[in-house]
């Protein structure tokens, strides 16, 4: 009998899970770990390679192509675009449907079974306030699993799907999941009873952990390699800002692999011949010819979780200058991400309208996503439930455990 299983196809992180006597089974998604990055990487031969073996052919520096962060493009022209990855053109949907082929494949192969249904987490929105671009993206996501060999496939928004595997909630008290992934921020309020969970409300905004980074790209590394300096007129007197495309494209996961370009080169080019700061728009040059990006970005992501510790975060940027640093301490983090903190706060506020509960009635929140571990986030909920008990020991799989749960439920003729 084919099987169905439960995909948390993540922006940063994916998993599998099966219903097995009606409790969560996680798959061995790669050796030694139920989780695996979301990311893949095209050797020069166009053979794929997924999770930590991408991690560790970009940091390697294999010749090839690196991806992060592909569930941020669906629903956007971006997706459907061929370009070169590896000796061929493909898309990103090809990508994403290859990633999501090789997930049912490894699952397979640990079972021992096929594989026809999926339950797969989805945002409550793919996009905020965008409604065409958010039905768009649920469209290319259901083609990219069908293209994976998927008969049957489910949507369960991930948030509900957290919900679902709550366990540390008294019969009938209220929570909130607060589910905050790489490209996503989701809510949802609850009621649990008999084991399952009634949703009373789910909203959901386009913000994550790559937006985070982004901002404090944007903020701490990228004035180190020219953004907001000038430069000279070709054929006139004056100054011109150096433009802030190449900066946005350089600090964004998705957009990264793009500026390896040929044209991309020659404008960075003439951009040196007429800089008023050379130095800085010489390090721009030595990120894309050298293909740097994705580590500069890593760099980010490392100097935000030791900020985040309390601590002095270091963001290193030794690969592209040596002895190159830029400082991050968890005040000018907070000065950087401050306005993504009042977006999770009304977040907060509009669920609750929504649920038509009041704060004081949310017993207990349930932090969900790599994210959720961030320091603005429990602040940015404790400034609208000060007395809900925080539950964060499930981050990383509540929605993969809810996912399988919900997969065993799933009956197909």
């Amino acid at each position: 009998m084919d099987l169905t299983v439960g995909i948390d196809f993540g922006t940063s992180n994916s998993a599998v899970g099966l219903n097995v006597n009606g409790q969560p089974w996680l798959v061995e998604v790669e050796a030694g770990s139920k989780t695996l990055p979301t990311a893949v990487f095209f050797d020069a031969r166009g053979k794929m390679h997924l999770g930590s073996a991408a991690n560790k052919a970009l940091i390697a520096g294999d010749e090839g192509r690196y991806m992060r962060a592909l569930k941020s493009v669906l629903g956007t022209p971006l997706l459907r675009e061929e370009r070169l990855i590896g000796p061929k053109r493909q898309s990103l949907l090809d990508v994403i449907a290859k990633f999501l082929s090789e997930l049912r494949t490894r699952t397979e192969d640990q079972i021992r079974q096929p594989i026809s249904g999926v339950v797969s987490g989805r945002p409550v929105r793919f996009h905020s306030s965008n409604d065409a671009a958010n039905d768009q993206a649920l469209i290319d996501l259901t083609e990219a699993y069908t293209r994976a060999g998927f008969k049957h496939i489910d949507f369960l928004p991930e948030p509900e799907a957290a919900a679902l595997a709550a366990q540390d909630l008294a019969a009938g008290e209220i929570g909130m999941v607060v589910d905050i992934g790489g490209g996503t921020s989701d809510f949802t309020v609850f009621r649990k009873d008999a084991g399952k969970a009634d949703i009373l409300a789910s909203y959901g905004v386009r913000l994550g952990g790559t937006h985070l980074d982004r901002a404090l790209s944007l903020d701490h590394v990228m004035p180190l390699f020219g953004a907001g300096t000038e430069v000279r007129r070709a054929l006139a007197e004056g100054l011109l800002p150096v433009p802030a495309t190449l900066f946005n494209d350089l600090a964004t996961w998705q957009t990264i692999p793009f500026l390896y370009t040929k044209d991309t080169l020659r404008l960075v080019k003439d951009l040196q011949r007429h800089a008023v700061e050379p130095d800085k728009i010489d390090r721009l040059f030595e990120v894309i010819e050298a293909e740097l990006g994705h580590d500069v970005a890593f760099a980010v992501e490392a100097g935000k979780i030791a900020a985040n510790m309390g601590g002095q975060g270091v963001i290193e940027l030794g690969l592209v200058e040596k002895g190159l640093t830029a400082a991050l301490d968890q005040d000018a983090m907070d000065l950087s991400l401050a306005r993504y903190k009042a977006d999770l706060s009304e977040a907060v506020r509009e669920t609750l309208t929504m649920a038509g509960i009041a704060p004081d009635a949310i017993g207990a929140v349930v932090y969900v996503g790599g994210t959720s571990l961030m320091s603005i986030v429990p602040n940015a909920v404790k400034t609208v439930l000060p007395n809900a008990r925080a539950i964060q020991s499930e981050a990383f799989t509540a929605v993969v455990d809810g996912l399988a749960i919900a997969a065993g439920q799933k009956q197909y003729a």
